[in-house]
């Protein structure tokens, strides 16, 4: 019989700093204020990591926060979901299992920008269901500080910096956490739509001159909205219609913290009513591929939810690429590890000048 994957350890950690939408204001000379971005993105805070500390240093915090979750010290597997990566080369990933004591055992990173979660619970149920590994250590961690733009109110107002881990083991698809189905998608005639374009192969970080476009994220908000609504609402229908789920059986729905429009326009159309769903993006801003986990530790430590109850994921990020998953609340209590801290001598980073904004708003 083919095993269930089974969610059994959480943990997270996040960089001691906040950042108040008037921080992020005055920082980048923006001509907004804190009632716009609360009204347009639902942001109020987000976290930010000091110099020093690179994405790796908080995805070993949330790695080592999960293994404790799940009362265990070790993993057969380690997949590292981001967008920022501590180098284009090596991967991040093998450098985390070596400081976890795990030598010798494989682990790559994988980028699908905001989906990255998805895309990576997907890949480690893959594994777990064909018995190649017997234990999975899924990470999701950004530093979205260090590739936005401080001046550009459509980037700078909406990203934090955080990480989250999950860790996953063979199991029934009757007991908490089991995940039962994911779903993922992608169009690449969407690829400009969120964008680094310098820093890889078509246009490397040596090249110069560099403009602020080609060196920090873009993103078209109005564009992103409509196919962030509409790819979620769809693979969201899809994954009930896998599992078997009426809309009235799902108790929670989490989706990718990005912005709380979008949240809400997806919740409206699948009919999931305000009761059922659970985020933090309020307090955490959009941390990228960690948003899902993050939103789950923060739900589980509130304790809003049973072990077992039905939980419906979805989620949007740049490529585009977008996803869902079916699963069964897990009874794992979050582990939050300690924020790391800097070097004692590190290189200050400095906010590049800034001109005035004449972007377009936010979504």
């Amino acid at each position: 019989m083919t095993p269930t994957p089974v969610i059994h350890g959480i943990g997270i950690c996040l960089p001691q700093t906040v950042l108040s939408n008037d921080d992020v204001i005055r920082r980048g000379q923006l001509d907004v204020n804190d009632e716009w971005i609360r009204t347009r993105t639902g942001i109020t805070t987000r976290r930010q990591a000091p110099p020093g500390i690179a994405t790796g240093d908080l995805a070993l915090g949330a790695a080592r926060a999960a293994l404790a979750s799940a009362g265990t010290t070790g993993t057969d597997l380690v997949l590292l979901a981001t967008n920022t990566p501590d180098h284009p080369c090596p991967a991040t990933a093998p450098r985390i299992a070596h400081r976890l004591g795990a030598d010798g055992v494989p682990a790559f990173d994988l980028a699908a920008t905001c989906s990255g979660f998805l895309y990576g619970l997907a890949t480690a149920c893959a594994f777990l269901r064909s018995g190649l590994y017997g234990t999975v250590l899924l990470i999701a961690a950004e530093t979205y500080s260090r590739i936005v733009d401080p001046c550009d109110r459509n980037t700078a107002a909406v990203f934090g910096d955080g990480a989250a881990a999950v860790t996953l083991r063979p199991g029934d698809p009757d007991e908490p956490g089991a995940v039962l189905t994911t779903e993922l998608g992608a169009d690449g005639s969407g690829s400009d739509l969120i964008t680094i374009k310098a820093g890889g192969s078509a246009l490397p970080a040596h090249s110069r001159p560099l403009t602020r476009d080609q060196q920090y994220i873009r993103m078209r908000g109005p564009q992103v909205y409509r196919h962030a609504v509409r790819r979620m609402h769809q693979c969201a229908s899809t994954t009930l219609d896998t599992v078997g789920w009426p809309l009235e059986t799902v108790e929670a729905f989490i989706g990718h913290q990005a912005n709380q429009r979008i949240l809400d326009a997806v919740a409206d159309r699948l009919g999931i009513a305000p009761r059922h769903r659970h985020g933090n993006i309020r307090d955490l801003g959009n941390t990228g591929a960690a948003s899902i986990p993050l939103a789950m530790a923060a739900t589980a430590t509130a304790g809003s939810l049973q072990p077992g109850a039905r939980t419906l994921l979805t989620t949007f990020g740049g490529g585009l690429t977008w996803g869902a998953a079916a699963l069964t609340w897990p009874a794992a209590t979050p582990v939050s590890h300690p924020h790391p801290a800097p070097p004692t001598t590190t290189h200050q980073q400095e906010t590049p000048g800034c001109t005035r904004s004449s972007s377009s708003p936010t979504y």
